[in-house]
């Protein structure tokens, strides 16, 4: 992949307009044609795509927290170990709702029915027949 390449790769990451990217890393393309034939070739090209979901996954990871990361901060908030704003404790209340979404997680508060009751039909014979008086 040269440079330009992965000029448009970071471009189209940034925009997800590939005509755009495509002007960008090439300018001197000035045909929005010219730029949406050759962006929508390149975004074919299967080193670009694997650099483009490379940089992706890895923006997203940085940007977006793991169910470790979750469960963890739950478990500090739990134990006081996470301080607000002024630097004072958790407040009871607050460790009570981690403690609740991490019980939730857990399984540990699953409101069951009982729904083993079976009703046996009851048939009436109500219809009068030839038979019948």
């Amino acid at each position: 992949m040269n440079e330009r390449h992965k000029a448009f790769a970071d471009y189209y990451i940034e925009t997800q307009n590939g005509t755009e990217s495509y002007k960008m890393a090439y300018p001197k393309c000035k045909k929005d044609a010219t730029a949406r034939v050759n962006a929508s070739k390149l975004l074919t090209n299967p080193n670009i795509k694997e650099y483009i979901k490379e940089r992706m996954d890895s923006k997203e990871s940085a940007r977006i927290a793991s169910q470790d990361e979750v469960l963890e901060f739950l478990t500090q908030v739990i134990r006081g170990e996470v301080k607000d704003q002024l630097g004072l404790e958790t407040p009871v209340k607050e460790r009570n709702k981690a403690a609740e979404l991490l019980g939730k997680r857990y399984g540990l508060w699953v409101d069951k029915l009982d729904v083993n009751a079976v009703v046996a039909p009851v048939f009436v014979d109500d219809i009068q027949g030839k038979n019948d008086g």
